[in-house]
């Protein structure tokens, strides 16, 4: 029993150009043809293109596929390369869907990194905001200390800040960053990264500066911005 190149690829579930493909490369090996000009394909041919489907299925290169004799295989190496790089691919998916898990939980919210799901009903729009600027630009170690910051800004000065109206006088703000300079000097003394904060970055520093500092504009007021910049002109003198 002999079948046509079309049969032998119905059969093993591919395609007429696959086959044709692995004559090209030289894993299946050119049938005997009729008089007529077709090819006559055998068990042996179907049972070889079988093997090489299997390996593909597993993720094997083409180039990686060897052919001993009537024998189709590949390395011990290619094959921990593989299982290294599924187990890669693995991890990754549970992560997903671990923040999938985390998204739904918490409403879907989105406009937080990964991580800060917990605690992003807590979080100010402005907060979540910038967190999420700042997981670009800098490395997960810091995003770490970022979201320890968030989990614990419920201090009066950190609240009062946050709810500062554009159009707080001038005795208010001078007050507020008076105490809103403390916040900022415990956390410099906490994470001493805030000193140098371009060290951490993944990026441009001149980028991702300019990054930073349009996402506040964007998010806090006038009188936050003041109150922002005070604060932590006053910190860095405290924390000397």
């Amino acid at each position: 029993m002999t079948w046509s190149t079309s049969e032998l690829a119905e059969l093993a579930t591919t395609t007429v150009n696959t086959v044709r493909h692995y004559h090209r490369c030289g894993l299946l090996d050119e049938p005997r043809r009729r008089s007529n000009g077709y090819k006559q394909y055998g068990v042996t041919h179907l049972v070889r293109l079988l093997q090489i489907r299997r390996l593909r299925d597993i993720g094997v290169p083409l180039a990686e596929i060897e052919t001993t004799g009537s024998s189709v295989g590949t390395s011990a190496e290619v094959l921990t390369a593989i299982d290294a790089n599924l187990a890669d691919v693995i991890e990754s998916s549970l992560r997903t869907r671990a923040q999938i898990a985390l998204l739904l939980e918490h409403g879907s919210i989105t406009e937080v990194p990964a991580g800060l799901e917990h605690t992003a009903l807590g979080m100010t729009p402005a907060e979540r905001s910038i967190a999420l600027v700042y997981s670009q630009i800098y490395d997960p170690k810091t995003m770490d200390d970022v979201r320890d910051i968030i989990e614990s800004d419920d201090d009066a000065a950190t609240i009062a800040f946050e709810a500062l109206p554009a159009d707080a006088d001038a005795d208010t703000r001078t007050r507020l960053a008076d105490e809103f300079a403390d916040t900022i000097a415990k956390a410099m003394v906490e994470y001493p990264w805030m000193n140098e904060p371009n060290a951490r970055l993944m990026g441009s520093p001149e980028l991702a500066g300019e990054a930073i500092a349009e996402t506040i504009r964007e998010f806090y007021n006038t009188a936050q911005l003041d109150v922002l910049l005070r604060a932590t002109v006053i910190a860095r003198q405290r924390h000397r």
